[in-house]
């Protein structure tokens, strides 16, 4: 049954003083929340080898943010921004960054309504030569509200990856209301980022050094990875009352299968990195089902974790995702997910989480509140009280899952 959840239940006072604006010189130098059942203890990020459970296994996104943001002129001067959100043609992240000369994306269209249609030349307000040579068009293919397929035609052979370096820049959260800076190309990214395909950073990974790696290396906890490429979604508010009357976007993730193995196979608990690696090692056990009822795996629906019971152990849920990548040759699985994380979801394989601080009234307010047992105000309240910095750039939480529900 989907879940009866309020929003404005979720509701607190974020100050804009509170909203870190700009990173920490240091990443590590960031302030660390501790939450273990109802206590709370305030550490420094760099602390946090020592506070992670032995044997564990911690589980990085290794997503990277591309500058997906793009600005067009039309002949009359208006400016239209278009923000790329996921290939169309060629559909596939590595083949569409691999394309020389043409391609489409699905994009978000600010100032959309003055777009008639015609073709769009790249603003280059610095005269640069390498934009110029490029000469980046945008045509629209495609139109739903706000979003559109647009298809982009460049000149000189670049790939496409190496044209959105050139001409795009990082699109930084709008609730930073300020233009992207130097300092963002760096530090809106994560050490480890590997695979591109992100427009959006995966924010709890931002606060790692190779200090703290090493660290953590050293106490026997295994580092892994997984890759969930985060949609312009989460930078969406919730505008229904209800949770049950708001969309969650596609998105895809891959997961390996000696990770999988390892799943399956785990002793210790396992330590998520931020809210994407959440929701990509909660929507495997549904993937699982999936092949064990239909015998491959698919996308999981918003709300299949709260549609009916399910009889399967998570064990059996990760053997059969295994047993279809093995009699399929496969050596990763890929697929998507919708999954949304709210209280009454039954975690099956995240133990602690590592995370920021999130806006109010949002989907990640959610999942916190269903992590640790609806306690949530708990670990705001001490937040905004002892000086903790918000949203992206803020200060990180180290959250241990509770099991009881404290209340909303």
């Amino acid at each position: 049954m989907i879940p009866t959840i309020h929003i404005d239940d979720y509701k607190y006072d974020l100050p804009d003083e509170r909203i870190a604006k700009y990173p920490l010189t240091e990443r590590d130098a960031s302030k660390l929340l501790r939450y273990d059942h109802g206590v709370v203890e305030e550490f420094h990020f760099s602390d946090i080898p020592a506070l992670l459970p032995e044997k564990s296994m911690m589980v990085f996104n290794e997503t990277k943010v591309v500058p997906a943001r793009l600005h067009f002129q039309r002949d009359s001067g208006a400016h239209i921004e278009v923000f790329c959100l996921e290939p169309s043609d060629p559909p596939e992240y590595n083949t569409s960054f691999a394309a020389t000369g043409k391609c489409s994306w699905k994009c978000v269209i600010g100032n959309a309504k003055k777009w008639k249609g015609d073709i769009l030349t790249l603003s280059n307000p610095e005269n640069d030569p390498d934009v110029s040579q490029m000469a980046l068009k945008a045509s629209l293919s495609g139109r739903d509200g706000q979003t559109g397929t647009v298809e982009f035609t460049w000149d000189g052979g670049f790939p496409f990856s190496r044209v959105l370096e050139i001409c795009g820049t990082i699109p930084i959260p709008p609730y930073l209301n300020r233009d992207t800076e130097a300092v963002d190309l760096e530090r809106y990214q994560t050490l480890y980022a590997r695979i591109r395909g992100s427009v959006a950073a995966p924010t709890a990974g931002l606060h790692f050094t190779s200090r703290v790696l090493d660290g953590i290396k050293e106490r026997g906890i295994g580092l892994e990875d997984v890759c969930l490429h985060v949609g312009a979604g989460t930078f969406l508010p919730v505008k229904s009352r209800d949770i049950s009357g708001h969309p969650m976007h596609r998105e895809p993730f891959a997961v390996s299968l000696d990770l999988l193995r390892k799943l399956r196979d785990r002793k210790g608990s396992i330590i998520a990195v931020g809210t994407t690696s959440v929701r990509t090692l909660e929507s495997l056990y549904y993937v699982g089902v999936s092949c064990i009822e239909d015998g491959r795996p698919s996308d999981v629906s918003q709300w299949a974790p709260y549609e009916r019971d399910y009889p399967y152990s998570t064990a059996e849920a990760i053997d059969a995702i295994i047993k279809y990548l093995e009699g399929n040759g496969e050596a990763e699985l890929t697929t998507g997910t919708r999954i949304i994380i709210v209280p009454g979801f039954r975690f099956r394989l995240v133990d602690v989480l590592v995370t920021n601080f999130h806006q109010p009234e949002s989907t990640l307010i959610l999942l916190v509140s269903a992590f640790v047992g609806g306690d949530w105000r708990t670990i705001y309240d001490y937040a905004l009280g002892h000086g903790f910095r918000f949203l992206s750039y803020g200060d990180s939480s180290l959250l241990f899952r509770n099991d009881i529900a404290i209340g909303s």
